[in-house]
């Protein structure tokens, strides 16, 4: 017959979940409630950089110095992040609304990230001079010698010449009209074969501002109607931006 178990021959029991069992699986879920955070956290933030696309909305001055002429523009008119820093630059790219000449900023914002939105903006490039003559100051030494054909009635009150393809404008026109008191205006242009082709860089024009400054401007064949507008707008907004040498806004 068996002997009865006494106290001391009964079985050793575990717990089902031990203590190091509960502490690692305690430890494992404050590990995912921080990775939930941080990711909530991150992924708020990343967004942000994201639908911002590289713009900024920020207006404080940027002071830049090309060559002999030194400029202070927002830096939510500067187009890319890297130039948006103040000293010596060799050129900077603007963007502005057309015709508010504004910078990005949030009411605006699908201006500047909607590719159909596009057309109604500007893009500048402000470099030191290479050339001696802007486009229009091109148009007799230069560009006169590159036409080929007869001219014909272009756009909104424009003369067109076509460009020479092996002088490499293929497919390219020049636009040109009198001006009273002033050089003939001068732009060349890719024109599309439909309103529904057109881009936001179909046509370029060059002036000369300031000292020694060389400001190229694109725009769309959309703007062409506003093409004298567009021109002395395009003249206001930098000649406004310039400092003088002693370190004095032109004007504000």
């Amino acid at each position: 017959m068996t002997p009865p178990l006494s106290s001391a021959s009964s079985i050793d029991e575990q717990p089902l979940i031990s203590s190091g069992l509960v502490y690692r699986l305690t430890a494992g879920v404050a590990v995912l409630a921080a990775l939930t955070v941080a990711i909530t956290i991150g992924g708020r933030w990343l967004g942000e950089k994201i639908s911002l696309a590289g713009h900024t909305a920020d207006i404080k001055p940027i002071t830049v110095t090309i060559g002999e002429d030194t400029l202070r523009l927002g830096a939510n008119t500067i187009r890319f992040p890297s130039e948006r820093v103040s000293g010596v630059a060799e050129r900077v790219d603007l963007y502005l609304t057309w015709p508010q000449m504004q910078g990005y900023s949030d009411a605006d914002r699908l201006r500047f990230d909607d590719i159909s939105q596009s057309s109604s903006l500007i893009f500048l490039q402000l470099s030191q001079s290479t050339m001696s003559r802007d486009m229009s100051g091109r148009l007799e030494p230069i560009y006169s010698h590159l036409m080929e054909g007869d001219a014909f009635a272009g756009p909104h009150g424009l003369t067109a010449h076509r460009l020479r393809a092996d002088a490499g404008y293929s497919g390219e026109v020049l636009l040109t009209a009198p001006r009273a008191g002033e050089p003939d205006y001068v732009v060349r242009c890719i024109l599309p074969s439909s309103p529904a082709e057109a881009t936001s860089g179909d046509c370029q024009r060059d002036i000369r501002v300031g000292k020694d400054l060389s400001v190229l401007y694109r725009f769309s064949s959309h703007q062409l109607g506003d093409w004298r507008t567009m021109d002395a707008a395009v003249q206001s907004f930098v000649k406004t931006r310039l400092v003088d040498t002693a370190g004095a806004v032109e004007s504000p």
